[in-house]
């Protein structure tokens, strides 16, 4: 996983902190009865098992080609972050919006309210640290782009994911302390609900949004529309090439790009020619774009017809 260092460090330190939090939170709750708390208390437990998923995708897009998977088995980190969102909407949402109905109905004081504040405010300082570390590697491989840009434009969903994740859950923690807090001053309990339902509206909208931006890489993605056009330049400029007909490109993973072109030669070109031709474009491609593994070139007229076409 040496090309996923930056991942995995960050992968590891979410883990760390949410199981730390995790078990102070179901302590909290079990002691004081909040929903809120109960609620935050699967939620960090979500994102820990969220996080181990994202370990094994990791694993599993590591292995190498086989006669089952030619182009790898890079699309399964996709596939895995997929997985991660619909259980921060499974399992997180919809458990907060369950507490925060059952408390909404059936209101009862907080017991022991303090221990509420202690937990969130140790929660607050570990989840901000997470959150930090993922933030520092996102904040390096986005580069001069913005961020929401940096999100849709990344390939590698690891990083992007675990920060959503930890930012959800540091709303989340400013939910549940203020609805706990409100609950107590005001003494109207069904607060302590409302703030379970607003810590599922949070997490329902970061399952949708992850799942957005999985769903799109999963589908088969292109590279970028400005690596597209500089691959097209490429093989433009390659000795005897005339026009080309087709780039098409798709990610396999964050690393692993295939690129396949439909280039109209030039007639008068030998088979050598058009071989020693090939290999230029390939070559020239791969040390541009490293991350474009694979080049498949087609030699095609343009005026011949295309697959979708039928000839007259």
């Amino acid at each position: 996983m040496a090309e996923h260092s930056g991942s995995l460090r960050v992968i590891i330190a979410a883990i760390a902190g949410n199981v730390a939090i995790a078990i102070c939170k179901f302590g909290a709750a079990l002691v004081t009865g909040s929903a809120a708390m109960y609620s935050e208390a699967i939620h960090s437990t979500v994102d820990t098992g969220n996080e181990l998923l994202l370990l094994f995708g990791m694993r599993r897009a590591d292995k190498p080609p086989d006669a089952e998977h030619p182009f790898g088995y890079g699309l399964q980190l996709y596939f895995w972050v997929f997985v991660v969102a619909v259980m921060i909407f499974g399992l997180g949402a919809l458990v907060a919006f369950y507490e925060g109905v059952e408390k909404i109905l059936h209101a009862e004081p907080a017991r022991y309210v303090v221990v509420n504040y202690i937990v969130l405010g140790a929660s607050l300082v570990f989840e901000a640290g997470s959150w930090f570390v993922a933030f520092r590697e996102f904040r390096h491989q986005r580069g001069r782009l913005g961020w929401l840009e940096a999100v849709r434009r990344s390939k590698d969903p690891t990083v992007f994911t675990v920060l959503f994740e930890d930012s959800a859950a540091l709303i989340g923690l400013v939910i549940a302390l203020i609805g706990i807090a409100l609950a107590e001053i005001l003494e109207m309990p069904r607060l302590d609900g409302i703030a379970s339902l607003g810590i599922g509206v949070v997490l329902a909208a970061t399952a949708a949004f992850l799942a957005y931006e999985s769903q799109s890489l999963l589908t088969g993605e292109a590279v970028h529309p400005e690596v597209r056009a500089e691959i097209e330049r490429i093989a433009k400029t390659a000795p005897g090439v005339v026009g080309t007909n087709q780039v098409l490109t798709m990610h396999f993973g964050p690393h692993e790009v295939l690129a396949a072109l439909s280039l109209d030669f030039d007639d008068r070109r030998s088979a050598a020619d058009v071989e020693a031709a090939v290999s230029r474009i390939e070559r020239e491609i791969k040390a541009a774009f490293p991350e474009v593994t694979r080049v498949f070139v087609e030699a095609k007229d343009r005026n011949a017809p295309s697959q979708t076409e039928t000839p007259v």
